[in-house]
């Protein structure tokens, strides 16, 4: 028997968590002075008051939302992908190829070609950790985390030597051909004449990102494969008894998690920079494992958490602007969600399982006659 209804866990737990970060956050914010109320309002004023700032935070969300998700789906095999930066770099790599290989007339030709190979590379870089793990036992937290250097490091290396044209001198690749510029929200928006801010980047790749959680979604709860994925994950044992190889779902949920995080590169190197350029990730591949942890690894929580750390980066960054209160206590408040989110999650959880519980024993026991 669950110790605490499935809405507890969902809902209530990520809620409480949320708030003792928020309280932490005033605190920090007062003791450097600032009114944490004023801070909020400039915080929900930048993110949510105008179109400029939604367009912004949903376009941060979308990368969050992708490796939301490539951490998820790795989750549901027990498997603790923490490689989601160097797969979207290598993501971004297939992106910039494929952009570059052609004149692109049109970018519903442009896109599914790019969705190829950002997938595809950043499943490559996914595969041979997974391979380590599957066939030398090499533990998979180690090796991703190395090959994301591994794969900072190549991509300097090529933005340098090779990719950058001959002449220029900043660090990028050449820009895409206009028959790969995506559509933005204020373009696509316009045609149904709803006005929206022309400034942020936000573009399709953000229904892309929500298309991609409703394939997580079937796949996971919705076919076979998800069925043992998720029977894997609970217990490998068990896994295995039924017939399940862990080669197998090892190797397949990763290819899948690292192709998720491949296609962050749609949003950040197709839609916005429309070229490569060095730290075209901007940390989204770590921010992700802490969606995945407050979202409880469901494409729909993983979609509201990414929302709120979309509001949290822009929203900072207007804080930052109008405000004395630097940018780096932004960062404090998304370690403080993470913190209580995913490290002190037992913190919040075990109270409440106790108090689910006392009502539970409570409802069952029958009156004195």
């Amino acid at each position: 028997m669950d110790k605490m209804p499935r809405w507890a866990d969902v809902l209530l737990i990520p809620l409480i968590s949320l708030l003792l970060a928020a309280i932490l956050s005033a605190l920090v914010i007062l003791a450097i002075g600032e009114n944490p109320v004023e801070a909020l309002g400039y915080m929900v004023e930048g993110a949510l008051g105008s179109t400029y700032g939604w367009g912004y935070t949903l376009y941060y969300a979308t990368n969050f939302i992708f490796t939301g998700l490539a951490v998820a789906i790795a989750f549901h095999a027990s498997l603790f992908n923490i490689g989601g930066e160097g797969q979207a770099t290598l993501g971004g790599l297939g992106v910039a190829l494929v952009c570059l290989a052609l004149p692109w007339p049109h970018w519903t030709l442009a896109l599914p070609a790019a969705v190829i190979g950002g997938a595809a590379f950043g499943a490559f870089w996914a595969a041979i950790p997974a391979y380590l793990q599957a066939k030398r036992g090499s533990h998979i937290v180690i090796t991703t985390i190395m090959f994301n250097y591994i794969a900072f490091a190549l991509i300097i290396y090529l933005l340098n030597n090779g990719l950058k044209p001959i002449g220029q001198m900043e660090s990028s690749s050449a820009r895409f051909p206009e028959g790969a510029a995506l559509p933005t929200l204020h373009e696509m928006l316009a045609v149904v004449g709803i006005p929206f801010s022309k400034a942020p980047p936000v573009n399709i790749s953000l229904f892309l990102a929500l298309a991609a959680a409703w394939g997580v979604w079937l796949l996971l709860w919705r076919t076979p494969l998800g069925f043992e994925i998720r029977a894997f994950g609970k217990s490998e044992p068990a896994g295995r008894y039924a017939g399940i190889s862990p080669t197998k779902i090892i190797m397949i949920t990763m290819l899948i998690s690292g192709g998720l995080a491949g296609l962050m590169a749609i949003n950040t190197v197709m839609g916005e920079a429309e070229r490569l350029v060095n730290n075209s990730v901007q940390n989204a591949g770590f921010i992700g494992i802490a969606v995945a942890l407050m979202g409880r690894s469901h494409p729909v929580g993983i979609l509201i958490a990414g929302l709120l750390f979309g509001f949290l980066v822009q929203g900072g960054a207007e804080l930052a602007f109008w405000t004395s209160i630097p940018t780096e206590l932004i960062i404090v408040i998304q370690a403080l969600v993470i913190l209580f989110t995913g490290a002190l999650d037992n913190m919040v959880r075990m109270p409440v399982e106790a108090l689910f519980s006392r009502r539970r024993l409570a409802a069952k026991a029958t009156p004195a006659e």
